[in-house]
């Protein structure tokens, strides 16, 4: 069995702040050291339902959070960035058994996670078909296109309901809960041994039922935090100013949203 993880940080336990997030920050060390260790917790999962490979995208900020040397022997981690257009799932291929997410969090637009974003924080929102466009779901369309299984998830309660509004076979496990400008989080250990767990079931279960499938049209929206940046982004090719601050984009191909979104975003 051939497992795929992408790792993100404002979805890990404990994590409340930007500051906490930044890795010149004198806080960054404590919760990039959590974040490894709940991924070492999905690996843990995995090998236990029979992973033979896994391969790690180190998928926050610089790419460089994760210590390699925490993790399992038959791993191999990703990290920086290459430009390619899978971005956080970068080398995601159909030879891969399943596609989990560890850190992950809610998107721009909610008020569920003090982090709150999608892909960049100068912009309020994206959209996709007029609904709130998560991380987790732009990046699971992607295995979608590729026929990968999302089998499992964990990250703040809000997003975990919103994957499972999406589909109820996918495993996810809230390490915390966003209250306005603040976290409620479970013990760190328990928040890894609900990982190890939750990963183990998801892939010894029925992974076929975790596969989503694409729309036939996407209307893509992107609302930016400053007009400027909509009207000079408003030039990008096909897309449309629409309010002052409000662009529009459109396509029946996935691949022409995530380029389109590449530069957009």
């Amino acid at each position: 069995m051939k497992v795929f993880i992408s790792a993100d940080i404002e979805g890990i336990n404990g994590v409340t702040h930007w500051d906490e997030t930044i890795k010149n920050k004198p806080d960054f060390k404590e919760f990039a050291h959590q974040m490894t260790l709940e991924v070492n917790a999905a690996c843990k999962g995995a090998i236990n339902a029979g992973a033979k490979e896994i391969w790690i995208k180190d998928a926050h900020d610089s790419g460089r959070n994760i210590d390699h040397n925490l993790l399992p022997q038959n791993t191999k981690l990703i990290r920086g960035w290459s430009g390619d257009l899978f971005s956080m799932v970068q080398e995601l291929d159909q030879s891969f058994h399943a596609l989990l997410f560890i850190g992950y969090h809610s998107g721009g637009g909610s008020n569920l996670n003090p982090l709150s974003h999608t892909m960049n924080t100068k912009i309020d929102y994206i959209k996709l078909n007029n609904e709130y466009f998560t991380e987790f779901l732009l990046h699971s369309y992607i295995a979608a296109y590729l026929e990968v299984p999302i089998v499992f998830l964990s990250g703040d309660q809000g997003l975990c309901e919103y994957v499972q509004h999406i589909n109820q076979s996918i495993v996810t496990v809230a390490v915390k809960q966003g209250v306005g400008n603040s976290t409620i989080n479970i013990h760190p250990k328990l928040a890894q041994e609900l990982i190890e767990t939750g990963v183990e079931k998801a892939l010894r279960g029925n992974v076929k039922q975790c596969k989503l499938s694409l729309p036939g049209n996407f209307l893509l929206e992107i609302r930016y935090k400053e007009h400027t940046d909509a009207f000079a982004k408003s030039k990008y090719s096909g897309a449309k100013l629409i309010e002052s601050k409000k662009i529009q984009y459109e396509s029946q191909d996935y691949m022409e949203i995530l380029q389109a979104i590449k530069f957009l975003a």
